[in-house]
């Protein structure tokens, strides 16, 4: 086979289906796979899969691309072919086929679910799996990397805080939306790079807001009792990350009002409030600089301690909250 050959076989994915008129299932590698490959010869449709990352960007899923970076000796495709997969387990593009492409697409699964690329070696002349005959022999490299939607960040507040927030989350990346109820502090003279400022009734603004695995949510309104409302309803959504700042006293009272309410304890897992990471902030720069410190380790996955101010970091679910620390902890706003 000719590499670079543009009727290589292609693969097309179909549920798993015991009707199915053909099948790959013979190759070890698709069993445990929730579907069959099917090898058939290219249809005349061209996918572009340049714009299939960016509209899987622009509906907030997931994927992985793999491109060969590496080549050597013959092999069932050429170096840059790219093969994209979804979070949904379907592809565009392809690598080649048969099994090699098999163990990409699962590495490919777990790159999406760990958010760091992988690269991987194929040795096809010494490893007899390979043995298909749909490859030639020959040794390649494979990048697969993350395909991740724009991280959103949703402020609620608008005060210095919020202010200095936007600005330093926008430059690390994230995509800001602010919330206020007051037009005055809410505006595009304040916030002229937000992705988008609302100024409404918070109630009303969470109403129409639909936050997923890939967004953030801060709490920096002025005060307690809308704190309160905003995180009762930020715990409940799918959020990858709910800050709000706060003293501790603050965080356990409105804590334990909450789940007088009725919401599970196991909501605030992803609470971080106090929120930010303990360097000593003072100034709303300051503080917004440990905050969207705290949001890029979130985003990276850092695994390694952290000096995270969080209280329910510092708690056991089930832990009892101390009366005390709510007559004794000094009040004081982060």
């Amino acid at each position: 086979m000719r590499t670079g050959d543009p009727g290589f076989l292609r693969p097309f994915i179909y549920p798993r289906s015991d009707s199915l008129p053909f099948s790959a299932s013979e190759f070890p590698l698709y069993r445990d796979l929730p579907f069959d490959f099917l090898f058939l010869r290219p249809n005349n449709r061209s996918v572009d899969i340049y714009e299939e990352i960016v509209a899987l960007r622009q509906q907030g899923r997931r994927g992985a691309i793999a491109t060969i970076v590496n080549v050597r000796g013959s092999v069932p495709s050429f170096e840059t072919a790219k093969m994209l997969v979804r979070d949904d387990g379907s592809i565009v593009g392809t690598i080649g086929g048969g099994c090699v492409e098999a163990e990409v697409w699962q590495a490919a699964r777990e790159v999406m679910e760990n958010e760091r690329p992988r690269t991987l070696t194929f040795n096809l002349n010494q490893n007899p799996k390979y043995d298909t005959g749909l490859v030639c022999g020959g040794t390649l490299d494979i990048f697969v990397e993350p395909v991740l939607p724009a991280a959103t960040l949703y402020i609620f507040g608008a005060g210095h805080v919020a202010h200095s927030l936007y600005k330093s989350a926008k430059v690390a990346g994230f995509d800001v939306n602010v919330i206020d109820d007051r037009e005055s502090y809410a505006n595009r003279e304040r916030f002229p790079e937000a992705k988008e400022v609302i100024a409404e009734d918070f109630d009303q603004a969470m109403a129409r807001l639909s936050p997923n695995e890939t967004s953030y949510i801060v709490i920096v309104t002025r005060g307690h009792r809308d704190d309160m409302r905003v995180l009762r309803w930020a715990v409940q959504t799918r959020a990858r990350y709910v800050g709000m700042i706060g003293s501790k006293r603050k965080t356990i009272t409105i804590f334990r009002e909450l789940l007088k309410e009725g919401i599970a304890e196991r909501s605030f897992e992803r609470v971080h409030a106090p929120v930010g990471l303990d360097i000593g902030a003072i100034t709303p720069e300051e503080i917004a600089v440990s905050i969207t410190a705290e949001l890029i380790a979130m985003r990276r996955g850092v695994e390694r301690p952290l000096p995270h101010m969080s209280w329910f970091h510092s708690r056991k679910l089930g832990e009892m909250v101390d009366e005390k620390i709510l007559t004794t902890e000094e009040d004081t706003e982060h």
